[in-house]
């Protein structure tokens, strides 16, 4: 299966600042897969192309424009579930939400759906706005909110490289897309970076508790 290097032209404006001499990193990961982890692997759609991509472990640097907290948001630009391009810059003015998950239709990424739904409304009490993301279709993501009743918006990353441009690291030696939600203010500002890829509705609990301080 051929893996596709090109990036959209959205992501053009966040990577002209990258280069070699720009933010680097090395990767080195170690986990012990139990159980309940082989079942959320199972469950879920493995990423192929990181996984052959990235190497399990390595000291080679690699560039990246990772999103960190202090970042503004980057100008990018994806489809949502309508098929309409949506531009991030569209929720400055409120508090944002924005939730990377794996895929639609696995249990985790199902729960961490239905949780986001559950609390909407004490989002909008808190002037919130909730948008997630993954490399699912626009027609995959219209069926997923159909299906759970979703109040938000989906945005569709396909090829992943809005989810590489934010730095959202994956697990499980690359081959499972990371869960990882940021959250920013007003301004834009991102004020907290939360991963947890077994625990899907604590980022409700998170994402609540900083908008809520």
């Amino acid at each position: 299966m051929a893996v596709s290097t090109s990036l959209s032209a959205a992501l053009v404006p966040a990577l002209a600042a990258c280069s070699p001499s720009g933010r680097e990193f090395a990767t080195s990961s170690s986990v012990q897969v139990n159980s309940f982890a082989r079942g959320e692997i199972l469950g879920s759609r493995l990423n192929v192309s990181l996984a052959a991509a990235r190497p399990v472990t390595s000291s080679r640097p690699l560039t990246t424009c990772k999103v960190s907290r202090g970042d503004k948001l980057p100008p990018l630009a994806l489809k949502d579930q309508d098929g309409r391009d949506v531009k991030l810059s569209k929720f400055i003015g409120k508090p944002l939400v924005l939730y990377f998950y794996p895929a639609n239709e696995t249990p985790s990424c199902t729960k961490q759906a239905c949780s986001f739904r559950d609390s909407y409304d004490d989002f909008r009490k808190l002037g919130a706005t909730v948008v997630g993301v993954s490399g699912d279709s626009p027609e995959s993501h219209k069926a997923f909110k159909k299906k759970y009743n979703l109040p938000y918006t989906l945005l569709s990353d396909e090829g992943n490289e809005v989810r590489k441009a934010f730095g959202v690291p994956a697990d499980f030696f690359g081959a499972l897309a990371g869960r990882q939600t940021y959250v920013t203010n007003r301004q834009g500002v991102v004020t907290l970076i939360y991963n947890n890829q077994f625990q899907p509705e604590k980022h409700v609990d998170e994402t609540l508790k900083v908008l809520s301080a």
